[in-house]
């Protein structure tokens, strides 16, 4: 079709090591997250409201909790209003029981709740800070990938005489940005500038061309190109003193371990230095996520969004995202009165509701559909097809281009092997 528009949420970045707001607790973002926190030097207010909120955890060990969202909203609203100057409120009172029936009754200073906040956004960056797995594409034999290099190389595949592809995320890591320079994509993510990029929408007009050939007399459009959308921000967004938003990808090496340390070396970790340059990313998972959307840059991009989805002759492809997010699905069940708008969900689990509200969008008008592993009568879900991955590696079509691309690489990674000086071996000198 002549407009692609693609959807990814959390569950793409699984397979590289994200964690997601929901499931078991060794993959559940609160759970991780809170772990950590609760471990650091907080004064006594501080640590009843983490404790008071670990007690109402699901008691089962391979459950989690589920309305981190509505958590995080309470503690940064309260963390909010004693901030201005002219606020008649000094601090909020935050009560309950844990429970064993311990006293968790707080009232935090405004200090202490700022702390706690700044503690809980440097933990959420951390585990969000995923990196691509670089040896995918020298390795000859590794069929193991996270999925994003063979989507993204099957994606840019398609006609260049159609129209662009515009990628869509609400995640804040970097891992299609990753794939993309490892593939030599270029795309356009709303930012001008290199050194410090500046949020600049008017970037999404432009396109890239080859320079005119004089026989042919006409330019030629550049394949390997796409436009991208962080509606939900990035962690290399940093807001500047003029109220804009800059992008800066900074050396994520210093959190590289974080993720598979324990919760008391993740506390250590969150207040050294190095995460003392951690700020404000983007739209944290709270409730007043809508209410964020209305202001500069995301007002921009979910307008785009809007727009991109309104296209005659569009195909929307949307991948590990669970309808969670109203500002968002919103968005998707007006697109569906578009008439030649067709959907294709891709879930793990054919026992999601998502797969019911897909069939439920189906019958109104018969352009919605879902692609989910089909599980035989006494049988259990697999959890390996309709993923990502395999939906990157296995569904998608083959392009000749990836694995002559992969064969270079490998062959660029051997020769690297055989210049290295052997082991024992004093390095050539000119």
């Amino acid at each position: 079709m002549e407009n692609v528009v693609v959807l990814t949420a959390a569950g793409t970045s699984v397979s590289a090591g994200g964690r997601l707001m929901a499931g078991r607790r060794t993959n559940n973002l609160e759970c991780l997250v809170l772990d950590a926190v609760q471990r650091c030097a907080l004064d006594q207010q501080t640590a009843a409201i983490i404790r008071h909120r670990m007690s109402r955890w699901p008691v089962e060990p391979d459950r989690g909790p589920t309305d981190f969202e509505a958590w995080l909203s309470y503690l940064f609203n309260a963390s909010e209003l004693p901030k201005p100057a002219m606020s008649p409120i000094r601090a909020v009172r935050w009560q309950g029981r844990d429970a064993g029936g311990i006293d968790c009754e707080a009232n935090p200073d405004a200090a202490a709740m700022q702390k706690l906040r700044t503690l809980i956004e440097r933990a959420i960056f951390a585990e969000c800070a995923l990196e691509i797995d670089r040896r995918e594409l020298s390795d000859p034999d590794g069929d193991a990938t996270s999925g994003h290099i063979p989507f993204l190389a099957k994606l840019i595949a398609r006609d260049t005489n159609l129209g662009r592809t515009h990628l869509f995320t609400l995640n804040y890591d970097t891992l299609f940005e990753q794939a993309m320079e490892e593939l030599g994509v270029q795309y356009f993510d709303g930012f001008s500038g290199k050194t410090s990029a500046r949020f600049d929408p008017a970037v999404y007009g432009l396109d890239i061309y080859y320079p005119g050939d004089v026989a042919e007399g006409r330019v030629r459009r550049f394949d390997k190109f796409l436009q991208f959308y962080k509606l939900h921000g990035s962690i290399h967004w940093q807001p500047d003193e003029s109220g804009g938003v800059r992008a800066h990808h900074r050396d994520l090496g210093f959190v590289g371990q974080y993720r598979n340390a324990d919760a008391a070396q993740k506390a250590a970790q969150l207040v050294s230095p190095h995460f003392g340059s951690i700020g404000p990313f983007g739209i944290l998972p709270t409730s007043q996520k809508f209410t964020q959307t209305l202001d500069m840059p995301y007002a921009h991009l979910f307008r785009l969004f809007h727009a991109r989805l309104n296209q005659p002759q569009t195909f929307l492809l949307v991948l590990g995202y669970g309808f969670g997010d109203d500002h968002v699905t919103r968005i998707i069940e007006t697109a569906l009165m578009n008439p030649s708008l067709v959907m294709l969900v891709v879930e793990p689990n054919p026992g999601s509701l998502i797969v019911e509200r897909i069939q439920r969008y189906q019958r109104l008008g018969q352009r919605a559909f879902v692609l989910t592993e089909r599980v035989k009568p006494g049988e259990g879900c697999s959890y390996k097809v309709a993923t990502f991955a395999d939906f990157a590696q296995d569904i998608m079509p083959d392009v000749k281009w990836l694995d002559d691309y992969k064969r270079l690489r490998n062959f660029e990674e051997q020769l690297r092997k055989f210049d290295a000086p052997r082991s024992g071996e004093p390095a050539e000198t000119a």
